[in-house]
């Protein structure tokens, strides 16, 4: 009886629509909700959330062009395409390259002073200025000790290795009395003390508060002797002084003791820190004006200049560009185009114009280095699907 009645109801009555006359009402508590306005607010997220979005993601942003981020949904990103990963990938293996004319940049140099001291030419060798070799010792201690915190072997090596060739030249100065004895002295102190400390530190022998005075120790001497070499460089034109640099060692100390007092902010600190960094470039940079303004004041000593070594420090700096703009790295870039235009190519001019070199050898390399330039720029515009190498430089400038 039960399932006979069950089958013979008709169908459910939620299912059939109902007259208008009987259908129910809204409660009235739900037309009291503010339904409609939340839903209205919560269909148009795209510009309110926009704002706590970052505009585009690092790697992106740093690796691809605008394109490439604006409209990722029509093609891949250009970090997937092999020209990109093929120029990466060659960039980084000039970069290593450049470590052999870094190996024998010293050595035509070191040669031919050798040659002179022992026919007894001690003139030619007033052709390198002692300043410009001590500021590139310094600077290769002081990214000797920044490699050798972050334990990078190939850099601890490069750096090591030329410490210790810049070093030789300046003895062979000090040899020839182009160099003064005391300055030799300390400078060879100096040497001495940071080649010790950077090997017990890469191999975690040596205490943190010895490092930490020793990193102080480079931020302060570096911040003094930036400004005293370009002083020293111009003379007798401007008169002997020391001031530059005690003023500007007496503000590196008082912020180094800030520092370390915590009386500084934490950017303060952080900029503290990399003083060192800064001034090791700075020092690179300086060193081939400092052999310009020899060149100007004593041109009939420039035959004392090896020709191969300013060859060698334009290939070896030339090497590192196309990483440094690859990467979009500023400071890099700069440094690296410097030594090659200044130390290197500045120099072969200046030993041309002297007859110091035949024509053929300055054009050549005069040719190649330009050469290799537009190559750079014109893979590296390929890799990030430019239109024109002028977006690569604008890019390196003014940031992506």
């Amino acid at each position: 009886m039960v399932f006979t009645a069950a089958a013979t109801l008709p169908l459910p009555l939620h299912l059939r629509p109902l007259p208008p006359s009987i259908r129910p009402s809204q409660p009235r508590f739900l037309s009291s909700l503010p339904s409609l306005p939340l839903l209205k607010s919560h269909h148009h997220p795209v510009k309110p959330l926009k704002r706590f979005l970052p505009p585009a993601p690092l790697l992106l942003r740093r690796h691809s062009p605008p394109s490439a981020v604006s409209d990722s949904s029509h093609r891949p990103s250009v970090e997937g395409s092999s020209v990109f990963q093929q120029w990466d990938s060659l960039t980084a293996k000039f970069a290593g390259a450049a470590n052999v004319p870094f190996l024998l940049l010293q050595l035509p140099q070191i040669v031919l002073n050798a040659r002179n001291l022992l026919a007894g030419n001690k003139a030619a060798l007033f052709a390198v200025p002692w300043l410009g070799m001590l500021t590139g010792l310094l600077g290769n201690l002081s990214l000797l000790s920044y490699f050798a915190k972050k334990k990078e072997t190939e850099a601890v090596l490069i750096q090591t290795l030329g410490v210790l060739s810049n070093y030789v030249v300046i003895a062979q100065l000090a040899m020839a009395e182009a160099m003064p004895l005391p300055q030799f002295a300390l400078t060879s102190a100096v040497v001495a003390s940071g080649l010790v400390l950077n090997f017990f530190n890469y191999f975690g022998w040596l205490h943190d508060w010895i490092w930490r005075i020793w990193e102080d120790f480079i931020t302060i001497g570096g911040v003094a002797v930036l400004p005293q070499v370009m002083w020293s460089t111009f003379l007798p034109y401007i008169p002997n002084s020391i001031l530059p640099g005690l003023f500007s060692g007496i503000i590196a100390v008082v912020a180094v003791i800030m520092a370390r007092t915590g009386k500084l902010s934490d950017g303060g600190i952080k900029f503290v820190g990399s003083i060192s960094g800064w001034t090791a470039t700075l020092l690179f940079m300086w060193m081939p004006v400092a052999q310009m303004w020899t060149n100007y004041l004593h041109p009939d000593n420039i035959k004392g200049l090896s020709a191969f070594t300013m060859l060698l420090a334009m290939i070896g700096n030339g090497l590192m560009i196309p990483r440094a703009l690859f990467i979009r790295d500023l400071m890099w870039f700069t440094g690296s185009a410097w030594a090659t235009f200044l130390l290197g190519w500045g120099n072969l001019a200046c030993m041309y114009c002297f007859n110091s070199i035949s024509r053929e050898f300055f054009f050549a390399a005069t040719l190649g280095l330009f050469i290799w330039l537009g190559m750079a720029f014109w893979r590296d515009m390929l890799a990030y699907g430019y239109d024109s190498p002028m977006t690569t430089l604008k890019e390196l400038v003014f940031g992506p």
